[in-house]
């Protein structure tokens, strides 16, 4: 007798493993993933310019970032004596102007190089609320907790959605028509927009994400992870979230990670990251008696097992 219903994922085309140039852009799901592609070593850039939400930001640096456009004095901004901007996040914000505008402008020269070269990008979208400045009337992707008054709140359509993406795709296709892509919506609830506003939120990303991929799926390599179906449904209670009852806990991340990697990673990559779970449990050890011959032997054998990685794959190091 089955309690629970599970979510189909079919078996990608285009499976993951050690090859494999990825880049993760979106949300903070999207660092939770990423956590794992770092852990298990895989060749994974993650979020340059920081946590974006919506899709029109993540298009905005995309755009800059094929087109290699350089971010310049009149695109920062001095708040709380912090310069930032309001296309990244504020995780870059800096109390040197100079600084901040080198530092993105190196992201913007080193993502370009990376998306030339990567075989996959994974984008995770967070929610259709954005925040225009007034002034400007741009789209911001952070507020850098300016007041309020100088934003209005909007809920962008499904077509504006829809519109967002294929600009996104065709941007990236500029650099690297061969690249994979694979979109999934976070699983986190912004209940801060409101909880009715959370589900229509989430319900204009489902309806422009479908609507891409059922009209290109057979020309372009798009595809879809369940990452919020998995959360809501699968691991349908309390238990799964953090403190804060909105995102997902370690073990969630943990069970919607196997289920991406037994449908998205190849079966010689699976193995490969066993071994190298290993390797990483075995260096979080702490001996009781690193003196003795028993623990000699067991840190012999762990730079053995070391090595032979090493040797397998020349961009992992220990």
């Amino acid at each position: 007798m089955q309690f629970r219903t599970q979510i189909p994922i079919s078996k990608t085309n285009n499976p993951i493993d050690y090859n494999s140039k990825i880049i993760s852009i979106g949300s903070c799901f999207a660092e939770n993933m990423a956590k794992k592609f770092d852990y298990f070593k895989f060749q994974n850039t993650t979020n340059p310019f920081g946590i974006i939400f919506n899709p029109v930001s993540i298009e905005k640096i995309i755009s800059r970032i094929v087109k290699q456009v350089l971010y310049t004095e009149k695109d920062v901004f001095f708040y709380n004596e912090r310069w930032h901007s309001y296309e990244v996040h504020s995780d870059l914000s800096n109390s040197d102007r100079e600084e901040l505008l080198e530092t993105l402008n190196k992201a913007i020269s080193e993502t370009g190089k990376q998306l030339k070269e990567a075989t996959n990008i994974v984008i995770t979208y967070g929610t259709s609320w954005i925040y225009r400045n007034i002034e400007s009337n741009e789209v911001v992707a952070n507020c850098h907790k300016v007041p309020q008054k100088q934003f209005t709140k909007e809920l962008l359509s499904v077509n504006e959605i829809e519109q967002s993406i294929q600009n996104t795709i065709a941007l990236i296709h500029v650099l690297n028509p061969d690249i994979n892509f694979l979109f999934t919506v976070s699983p986190v609830r912004h209940i801060k927009d409101g909880f009715a506003e959370n589900q229509v939120s989430k319900s204009h990303l489902f309806a422009s994400l479908h609507s891409n991929l059922v009209s290109k799926i057979n020309s372009l390599k798009l595809e879809y992870f369940p990452s919020y179906e998995i959360m809501m449904d699968e691991l349908r209670d309390y238990r799964f979230y953090t403190e804060d009852m909105l995102h997902p806990n370690q073990v969630a991340i943990d069970y919607i990670w196997h289920k991406f990697s037994e449908n998205y990673m190849t079966e010689n990559s699976i193995k490969t990251m066993i071994e190298i779970s290993d390797i990483q449990k075995s260096l979080r050890h702490r001996s009781f008696n690193p003196e003795s011959q028993q623990h000699k032997k067991f840190l012999a054998k762990l730079q053995e097992k070391i090595s032979i990685i090493e040797k397998s794959w020349s961009h992992i190091t220990f």
